[in-house]
This record gives C-alpha cells, structure tokens and sequence, in this order.
C-alpha cells in the first residue's frame, strides 16, 4: 500500500491564547495536515493546546509529538484522549515515545528508568490504552472508533512495538548522546537510518495493514550554498564529515528544488511519506510541500 505524502507542524513555543490560534490559523493556511504538540517542560501542555488547535481550524488532524510515557498514569492518558478526541470531533492523532529528558523527570519528580525500563513502561501504557479505550464501558467515549498511533524510536524493542501496535512509525533520525541528562541529541548516518527502517519492515512484515513512515525534520535551510549552511552542525558535530552531512535525511538543505528532490529520493530510499518539521521551519518548508503535493 501506498501512502500519499502528508506534513506535519511540531509546535514547540508556548503562547498566549491570541498568538497560540494565529499560528495554528497560519499552519492550515500553509496547508499541513497535522497540527502537532510536543511533551516537554517548559512547553505547552499538548491537550489543551490541541483543542484550542482544532477549534480555530477545519481541516489538519492535531497530535502529540510525542507523549512522554513516564509522565502518564495509563488511566488518566485515556481519559485524556477520549475527551480530546470527542472535543477537536475526532481529529486526534496519539504520538507515543519513552522519553529520553532525565533532567525532566528529576524535575517532575519522576522516575527515569534505565533504557529498558522506558520501553517496558511504553509497552505497558499502550496495553492499557487500547484495553481501555477499546472498551465499549468506558467513559468518555472517543470520536474515532480508533484514535491512529503513533510510535517513535529506533531501538529493536521500540520497533518491535510499533510494528506490534502503531499506525504510523515514527524515525527520529537521531539518538540521546550516551550520559546527556539534558536530552543532547546526535545525528543518524543515512546508511544507519536506513538500516533502522529495514529492521522494522522485517519485524512489520506480517501485519495485515501497512505502517504510514515518518520522520521528523530538525531543520530546513533554503539556500544556495549547502556547505555553509551545515557548518554549525559539523561544529556541534565534529565526527561527522561533510559527506555525512550533505546526505542526513533529518537536515534538508539547498534550493527549494533540490530539497523537493531530496524528499522524493528519501521517499524511495526509506519509504518515508509523513514528514514532521519543526515550527521554526514552517514558513521554509512550506513552499517545498506545495510542490510536492500529488507527486
């Protein structure tokens, strides 16, 4: 089954109520389908936002992008859910992950949880999701017969999972920085992306209905000179070279044509067809989109 191409916003600003449905307004104007909110301190609380989301808007779908499983008691995640559902009039899309922020947890007050951990409690979280939100008694009643899950992650649990539970696989194409306790990420090679995206085929090949793929895209930089513009990255960076640069599918660089052709190339190469940019991106990417639309 072939997916067509669908583009999601991740919200990451907070806002007041004026400024917070402007840019949700100015999202559907440059026609993403998704509206999306982040789990994180600091930023907006993901269900309230994404019902004031949907209540400005008519067409694009809201999600989160993605819960951070240790901070949700599975209950009380399912009432949240329902409601919000029932309340954008069922355009609710459920992202889940473990969360990888230590220093979040320690500031909640939380446990952390050594890697192994997270993925056990995410298992658990999405059992208790589908048992209760599967369940013809419980109350409030979502919209959607089935609100569309989403997962993300590249471990071999993680994509166990989500071939096991999700309707859309979500890439990050990119890992936690081994001892960051403030969530410092590192880039994904393209052949290690690759390789990802085949295991989970592998361990996806029995279900009856494919997985939409996504990836979320830290940056778009359009531009005449791609070099200049990965600088700061291979700064950060400094094991990876300019070559690893040029190809890493999470950076899309250059004209507005060669990014349209990175896309389609991405497409064919990894099968991703809903890609996520971060709202800083926005406005860059939107151009792109439009040309990519019915290709």
């Amino acid at each position: 089954m072939s997916f067509p191409f669908r583009f999601g916003v991740s919200m990451l600003d907070p806002a007041p109520g004026d400024e917070w449905r402007a840019k949700c307004r100015r999202a559907e104007e440059l026609g993403y389908d998704v509206i999306l909110v982040p789990d994180h301190l600091g930023m907006a609380a993901p269900f309230p936002a994404l019902v004031a989301a949907a209540a400005v808007t008519e067409r694009p779908r809201v999600g989160t992008f993605v819960l951070n499983a240790g901070f949700w008691n599975p209950a009380l995640l399912a009432r949240e859910v329902a409601t919000t559902d029932a309340l954008t009039g069922g355009r609710l899309e459920l992202g889940l992950g473990t969360g990888y922020v230590q220093a979040e947890h320690d500031s909640a007050g939380l446990p952390f949880g050594s890697p192994g951990e997270r993925v056990d409690r995410l298992r658990r979280t999405v059992g208790e999701l589908e048992r209760l939100l599967g369940s013809a008694e419980f109350r409030p009643r979502p919209a959607q017969p089935r609100v569309p899950l989403l997962i993300g992650g590249n471990g071999d649990r993680m994509l166990r999972l989500t071939a096991e539970h999700a309707d859309i696989a979500a890439f990050v194409g990119a890992y936690p920085v081994p001892g960051s306790t403030t969530g410092k990420l590192a880039p994904v090679t393209a052949d290690r992306l690759e390789e990802r995206v085949a295991r989970y085929r592998q361990l996806a090949a029995r279900r009856a209905r494919p997985a939409e793929l996504n990836l979320l895209i830290q940056q778009v930089t359009v531009t005449g000179d791609r070099e200049a513009a990965l600088r700061p990255l291979l700064e950060r960076q400094p094991d990876l070279t300019l070559e690893q640069a040029l190809e890493l599918p999470i950076f899309l660089t250059g004209t507005e044509e060669e990014i349209v052709e990175r896309v389609l190339a991405q497409r064919k190469r990894y099968g991703f067809t809903y890609l996520t940019v971060l709202e800083p991106s926005m406005e860059a990417f939107a151009p792109v989109m439009a040309a990519l639309r019915g290709r």
